[in-house]
């Protein structure tokens, strides 16, 4: 075999999992230098990104209604904003500025009723929702038929239709609504997609990963806002720790910093959860994971960080740390490679690393007790503050009187000014009046009085709020509220209703849940169309110690595997099928609670279960890049577990391995491991896993750069018809593009072209879009080599178009790479130049490695002409964009006209669209 051909194949390792980039796929005897760096982004949005529908109108009056329209919205894949979905601990009108503050289009029902006008307001909500609709927002109106419509309703109405803005029908039940609000969503729809093929580009800014949204104002910190800010700017602390117990308000008010602090970060502000993560060796990967940086097992996760963060100038906020102090010292590496990052970081302990700056999060202010206690001066105090929006969140009309005052700021002062024992107590307005809730807490049986004494003041003090509001549970109430302690953030109905089996609130278990969230002891929001709880942190240790004072905590934990298993079961034949995208979604949901089950399983020793759940998901760790978590796993269970079974070792053996292939030289040891593998998936009569173990031995020969190709060819033939035969379409599908791409390294373009088109094939008759998507870009590139330039750039925009279904940005970026080099020999230099500059960002977030001489659209770039000033300045504007943004404005400029030949019946353009 040729050096050439070795060279060839030994790069392929450098590619992210050896599927997507062909080291093949520049022109044949072409030695150009890429072009440089550095194009105006497109500001559409596309409809892959779950586009908002704020839905406003009375509640009540028109229940039917709004049913109607969520399912018209969900229909249409677009998400339904609802008052009714949300977290409910908040004032109405917070919650529906925020959720109109993230909507994209609004749309108005309106019936007989004006709604109720709130104490101290002039207008309802209803007429306030239309008023705080941003003017460039889309307005559907819709008036159901009345005779007898409130007369300020009328009012509102006729204003509506004096609003230019807005569009308004009328209708005459639920079924009809339903209709007209799908239909005018479709061409509203189209209407904006059609505009921005027409529109030429704006500028976009940088691109930022949005924090979460806060869906409270934050109440009296603007003396800390202020401080930690210019800590953060002064460029004098690279590390800010906002220190204090659970339930002061660490987590809020980083997010406030963050958001005041953005403009001097012009690369943005990141969050990363790390509640539920307890292995050190996971801090880094969690990072990665919240900066969109994929793992696909063939880099080191350091690395990529120091990849992505070199340049960027930007603030991560690392939020409850306190469990993580150990791996500390991680962050002085990181920050030594991201010279320009800051970090901000919660945590109830000091971190105690090199550049730290600790800052002590104050208690909120409450008002002076030997003050007269004036409702005036008692309303200027925060504390009292919180209580009352609080209070008014839960009971509406409650207000601050004279009688109510004292007994309200002496509440806030027992309290210790702790916004969370605030917050729970406020939520007890529903039924109690502050006088009566001061009695419990401070009274002759106070509990704040025998709250015990071996932990600080404060932590004392929410210790026991929490003991207090749990105690005016029901005893089936209080019961849920322990065991929902086993759950992370972000759980759903149906797995709360899994572990009920038993349970004392089995009966009414949605009764029971509503009342958690009455009571600020559970929220809830909406992701994705799905109703999904969560619990404070503190909440949750409150909840799990009384699980083990109980000796529930086992059971319950058990429960809790039982049923991510069972839908690790249920939901993995869907991954590598046509149902792919929507399996995906629903496995982020559940990610949190997923790890928490795979960590238990480890720690009972339940290798056989555990590696089941790493087992049958092995295509959504694959896709979302989550390989290296997989393999901490396993390393786990292989040093701590020496009865596994034959088939949870080949599991775990198979994870380790497919990191090492990347990582390490010894291509014996990699193969041998791999075969052995292989051996034990068959003494456990996995016949899949078998075929998976020698298709990934084959892949490790290719990568490791074995020289007998005629060998690891025949393995993977085999491999592809063993895929097919057992229905495992996805599989058959990667092992024909790995022979595709043997074809290519042998000088067989023709050949490679074929194997591409059976994997289309292939993909198209079960093997999921991800497949599809990935054999596409490769015939894609086939035709591009062969100068068929407008079968090229169909085939590149269809598997654009199909990363953007599977929210994969990897495959966006290469997509348009490929554009980049059909606008480049269509002599389209600015397009190609603005595509460059956006992919290259791009790669730069994901840490997308390939050798310098495999990045093939910088070739045809240069052959085109790709230097001068014009081109390095499309080049940087190209780079603020977005992938979603470069998407949307390659399809534009770079149209896919293979669509002509296929129905003129034009040789080369048909045998592209019949293969692919």
């Amino acid at each position: 075999m040729s050096s050439r051909i070795l060279d060839e194949l030994r790069m392929l390792r450098y590619n992210r999992a050896g599927w997507w980039t062909d080291a093949a796929s520049r022109p044949h005897n072409e030695r150009m230098t890429p072009g440089s760096r550095g194009g105006s982004g497109a500001a559409i949005r596309t409809p892959d990104q779950r586009l908002r529908v704020f839905v406003s109108s009375t509640l009540k009056e028109l229940e039917d209604e709004r049913r109607a329209v969520r399912g018209s919205v969900e229909a249409l894949h677009l998400a339904p904003v609802m008052f009714e979905l949300g977290a409910r601990p908040h004032p109405p009108r917070d919650l529906y500025r925020s959720y109109l503050a993230q909507s994209d289009v609004f749309v108005g029902i309106y019936g007989d009723s004006y709604g109720w006008v709130a104490p101290g307001e002039e207008i309802s909500g209803l007429e306030d929702e239309y008023r705080l609709a941003p003017p460039g927002m889309p307005k559907l109106i819709y008036l159901r038929e009345s005779a007898g419509r409130d007369e300020r309703l009328e009012g509102l109405v006729r204003r509506i239709q004096e609003d230019d803005t807005a569009s308004y029908k009328g209708f005459s039940s639920p079924d009809e609504l339903a209709r007209l609000v799908e239909a005018d969503l479709a061409v509203l729809l189209a209407e904006r997609f059609d505009a921005s093929r027409r529109d030429d580009p704006s500028p976009a800014p940088t691109p930022t990963t949005p924090m979460p949204a806060a869906y409270t104002r934050i109440i009296g910190r603007e003396h800390e806002v202020a401080e930690v800010v210019e800590l953060l700017t002064s460029g004098a602390h690279r590390v800010v720790t906002l220190l204090g117990p659970g339930g002061i308000g660490k987590s809020r008010l980083s997010l406030e910093v963050a958001e005041v602090a953005r403009a001097h970060f012009p690369d943005g502000a990141v969050f990363v959860a790390l509640e539920n993560v307890f292995e050190e060796r996971l801090l880094l990967p969690t990072i990665a994971y919240a900066l969109g940086i994929r793992d696909g097992g063939d880099l080191p996760v350091e690395e990529r960080l120091a990849r992505a963060l070199s340049t960027k100038r930007m603030l991560l906020v690392l939020d409850n740390f306190e469990q993580l102090v150990d791996a500390a010292a991680q962050l002085v590496a990181l920050y030594t490679v991201a010279p320009h990052t800051s970090f901000l970081v919660t945590s109830r302990a000091v971190l105690r690393v090199r550049g730290e700056r600790v800052y002590d999060v104050p208690p909120l202010q409450t008002a002076d007790a030997g003050a007269p206690h004036s409702m005036t001066r008692a309303a200027r105090s925060a504390a009292v503050q919180l209580f009352v929006e609080r209070a008014r969140a839960v009971k509406p009309d409650f207000v601050l009187t004279d009688e109510s005052t004292s007994a309200v700021v002496s509440l806030c002062r027992a309290l210790d000014g702790l916004p969370l024992a605030i917050e729970l107590a406020a939520a007890r307005m529903r039924l109690l009046t502050p006088e009566l809730v001061l009695e419990r807490l401070h009274g002759p049986r106070s509990v704040l009085r025998d709250a015990a004494r071996d932990v600080p003041e404060r932590q004392r003090t929410l210790r026991a709020t929490i003991d207090w509001s749990a105690g005016l549970l029901r005893p089936d109430e209080r019961a849920m509220l322990c065991d929902l302690g086993v759950f992370s953030a972000g759980f759903t109905l149906e797995a709360v209703e899994s572990v009920a089996a038993g349970r004392p609130w089995e009966p009414r278990a949605v009764d029971a849940l509503e009342v958690l969230i009455d009571n600020s002891l559970v929220a809830q929001s909406e992701v994705d169309g799905h109703a999904v709880f969560t619990m404070l942190v503190t909440v949750r240790e409150y909840a799990v110690d009384h699980l083990r004072e109980t000796g529930d905590e086992r059971r319950m934990r058990d429960s809790h595997a039982r049923y991510f298993l069972e839908l690790a079961r249920r939901v993995a034949p869907s991954l590598g099928g046509a149902d792919q995208r929507s399996a995906t979604r629903r496995l982020d949901l559940e990610r949190g609670n997923l790890r928490t089950a795979v960590r238990h399983l480890i720690s009972v020793g339940d290798a056989d279960a555990a590696t089941e759940i790493a087992w049958r998901l092995y295509i959504y760790w694959w896709l979302r890049g989550y390989f290296y978590e997989v393999r901490v796993w396993m390393e786990e269970l292989l040093g701590a577990a020496s009865d596994m079974s034959p088939h949870a070792r080949a599991v775990a053996r198979f994870y380790f391995l497919w990191s090492e292939m990347w990582r390490t030289d010894e291509r014996d040891g990699v193969v041998g491991g791999l075969l052995e593998s292989a051996a034990l998936f068959d003494e456990a009569g996995d016949d899949f896993g078998v075929t998976m173990a020698e298709a990934t031995a084959g892949l490790a020969r290719i990568t490791m750069g074995d020289p007998d190709v005629a060998s690891t060819a025949v393995t993977l033939e085999r491999c592809a018809g063993r895929f097919r035969d057992g229905g495992q379409r996805w599989g058959q599908v990667l092992a024909l593009i790995a022979l595709g791409r043997l074809e290519w390294a042998l000088d067989d373009p023709e050949g490679a072209a074929r194997r591409f088109a059976e994997a289309a094939t292939a993909a198209r008759e079960g093997g999921g879009i991800f497949g599809l998507s990935v054999a596409t870009h490769h015939l894609a590139r086939a035709r591009l080599l062969a100068g068929e330039t407008d079968a090229a750039a169909f085939g590149f925009t269809e598997a654009m178009r199909m990363s953007m279904e599977l929210d994969h940005d990897e495959g966006i970026a290469y997509a348009i790479e490929g554009l980049s080099a059909v606008a480049s020999l269509r002599g389209d230099v600015e397009t190609a130049a603005l595509l460059a500059g956006a992919a290259e960002s791009t790669r730069e977030r994901l840490t997308m490695f390939d050798a310098p001489q495999f990045v093939f659209h910088l070739r045809y770039l240069a052959a085109a002409g790709g230097g001068g000033p014009e081109v390095e300045e499309a080049i940087a504007r190209g780079r603020t964009w977005s992938p979603r943004e470069a998407a949307s404005f390659a399809v534009r400029r770079v149209p896919a006209v293979v669509r002509a030949g296929v129905e003129t019946g034009t040789g080369a353009a048909r045998a592209a669209a019949e293969s692919g």
